[in-house]
């Protein structure tokens, strides 16, 4: 059976007396782009640090493509790319000075390096600012030559932390776009608070609370991880609130605006059928009716607290 790209297999580390995080299990089986989520304290910047070799597990064990970190990390590493959220750029250097060390630093053979560094460039559209150095570059622009940075060297598995920190909105569009392009050919592991990113980005979701994995699944599994209790309605005749109460099972009702209602259920049991007879029989001119998916935000609020 093949391996997995990256397993994490009962990953625990205590600081002092307090576990950061406790037996964290999970797997990236391929390619694709993976969200890491968590509160802040959760333990997802120690998660983040162990896997890419920056600290050392208290127990437990990381393999990527089968390689021991614990027993191997150099070899590990080697299959590894990493942008933390402060970018370890040196700005008095040109973009093609800082990449070329890069390329250098990560064992690229010399007569290899001006080849994988113009590759690079041209995948992360930098080329036009070779010359120039790193200090005179815009925030975007920079996030760029750190991206480039971790891919240089053809790793199987990327981890970015919260790669669109900071950066104007024309920027974040440019950099999801870029991650995603990436993401075609290698695992992209994801570290982000904003959860619009998660959404906008990323196929699967891992999400860590107080040291311990609580989801771990596809993005559309996340959205779908509280059923729905709302409906909402559009009625041109706009009865009263009260009038919509009388449906039965409704536990709330709320006015949004000219003919726009929101209406709650207990049970979700058959209450679309329920409102539209209800509408035919009192002439209240239903025009629009759909079931209301949680919010990320509300997903993420339950299980941050479970």
């Amino acid at each position: 059976m093949k391996d997995p790209l990256v397993k994490a297999d009962n990953l625990s580390h205590c600081y002092s007396v307090q576990w950061a995080v406790k037996d964290i299990n999970f797997e990236i089986p391929d390619k694709g782009i993976y969200g890491l989520l968590g509160s802040n304290g959760a333990g997802k910047s120690t998660t983040m640090n162990i896997i890419s070799g920056v600290l050392k597990q208290t127990s437990g064990d990381v393999y990527i493509k089968g390689i021991s970190m614990s027993k191997d990390p150099i070899e590990a590493k080697k299959q590894i790319g990493f942008l933390p959220q402060d970018p370890p750029l040196y700005t008095d250097m040109t973009v093609n000075e800082y990449l070329t060390n890069c390329a250098c630093l990560r064992m690229i053979k010399p007569k290899e390096a001006k080849a994988a560094v113009d590759d690079v460039m041209e995948k992360c559209s930098i080329s036009h600012f070779r010359k120039r150095l790193i200090r005179n570059l815009s925030g975007g622009y920079r996030q760029r030559v750190g991206i480039a940075q971790a891919i240089i060297h053809r790793p199987a598995f990327i981890i970015l932390d919260e790669p669109t920190n900071g950066l104007d909105p024309n920027q974040i569009v440019e950099i999801r776009k870029l991650i995603k392009e990436i993401a075609q050919e290698r695992a992209v592991l994801l570290s982000t608070h904003i959860l619009t990113e998660v959404q906008a980005i990323c196929d699967y979701i891992l999400m860590i609370e107080h040291g311990k994995m609580v989801f771990s699944g596809k993005t559309e599994e996340f959205d779908n991880y509280l059923k729905p209790n709302t409906i909402f309605v559009r009625l041109l005749d706009m009865p009263p609130v009260e009038e919509l109460m009388r449906i039965e099972g409704v536990d709330s009702a709320e006015e949004l605006g000219g003919p726009d209602y929101r209406l709650k259920f207990a049970d979700m049991n058959g209450a679309s059928q329920r409102v539209v007879q209800e509408s035919v029989k009192n002439n209240w001119l239903l025009e629009e009716i759909r079931v209301e998916k949680s919010s990320l935000n509300e997903v993420f609020s339950v299980l941050s607290k479970s």
